[in-house]
C-alpha cells in the first residue's frame, strides 16, 4: 500500500481513508450518543441554530460552505478539486455519524455510571483525533474543518498539530460566545467539548507518530 518513496498506492489511499472515516465517525457518534458535549464546530452550529431559528442540518451545511471559502482565501486560490473533495467528504460522513449515533443510543450507554460515560466520551475524542490524523496524512479528501486545521498547521505553524487545532477551534469558540451574548443561553457544551478544545490537536500529533507511523503526509499543496 506504501511505495518505496513513501507515497501511497491507490489501494493504500482507499484503505487508509476508509479506516480514518470509520474511526472519526465512530468517535463523533460516541460523543453525540453520550451527550457529554459536542465537538466545537458542531456545538457552534447547535448554538447558531437556536439563535437564528434555522435547522441544524442547514446551519452545518452553510457553516461548511463558509469554511470552504475561508480555506480558499487562506490558500489564495480557488482549487476546484479540493473544494469538491470537501463536499464529497461532508455528505456521507454526516450520514454515517448520524446512523452510528442512532445505533449507539439503543445500546443503553446512557444508563452507565457517569464516570464510565466520561471515560467513553474522552475515548471518543481520541478516536476522532486518530481518524483526523490518518486522513490528513492521506490528504485525498478532507472535511473542510479539518482541511482548515491542516492549512493552518503547515502554512503557518510548521506542522504543529496542537497549536493548529487550538487555533482553528478559536473560530467556533468565537461563534459560541457571540451566540451566548445574543441568546443568553448555551447548548451542546460539556466536558467532552472542553477536552476536545484542550487536547484533540495534541492527540492528532501523537497519532501521527503512533498510528500507522510509516504513513507520512501526502499531497501537501498550500500555496505561497
Amino acid at each position: 500500500m506504501l511505495k518505496k518513496d513513501g507515497s501511497l498506492t491507490v489501494s493504500g489511499d482507499i484503505f487508509f481513508l476508509l479506516i480514518s472515516i470509520l474511526l472519526n465517525s465512530f468517535g463523533n457518534a460516541l460523543t453525540v450518543s453520550l451527550n457529554l458535549g459536542s465537538a466545537l464546530w458542531t456545538a457552534s452550529s447547535v448554538n447558531l441554530s437556536h439563535l437564528l431559528n434555522f435547522s441544524l442540518t442547514g446551519i452545518l451545511f452553510w457553516e461548511g460552505v463558509a469554511v470552504v471559502l475561508s480555506n480558499a482565501l487562506l490558500l489564495r486560490r480557488f482549487d476546484l478539486q479540493r473544494i469538491l473533495g470537501n463536499f464529497v467528504f461532508m455528505l456521507p460522513f454526516s450520514y454515517l455519524v448520524g446512523m452510528l449515533a442512532d445505533l449507539l443510543s439503543t445500546t443503553g450507554l446512557n444508563q452507565l455510571p457517569l464516570v464510565v460515560k466520561i471515560l467513553l466520551d474522552l475515548t471518543g475524542i481520541l478516536f476522532i483525533a486518530a481518524g483526523v490524523s490518518i486522513y490528513q496524512r492521506v490528504n485525498l479528501i478532507l472535511h473542510p474543518n479539518d482541511d482548515f486545521m491542516q492549512i493552518i498547521r503547515f502554512k503557518f505553524l510548521h506542522g504543529n498539530a496542537a497549536k493548529a487545532q487550538t487555533g482553528s477551534f478559536l473560530v467556533p469558540v468565537c461563534l459560541i460566545i457571540i451566540c451566548v451574548i445574543l441568546n443568553r443561553d448555551i447548548w451542546a457544551i460539556n466536558i467532552g467539548t472542553v477536552f476536545s478544545f484542550l487536547f484533540q490537536g495534541y492527540f492528532v500529533g501523537v497519532a501521527d507518530k503512533t498510528v500507522f507511523p510509516k504513513l507520512h503526509h501526502q499531497r501537501l499543496s498550500l500555496g505561497k
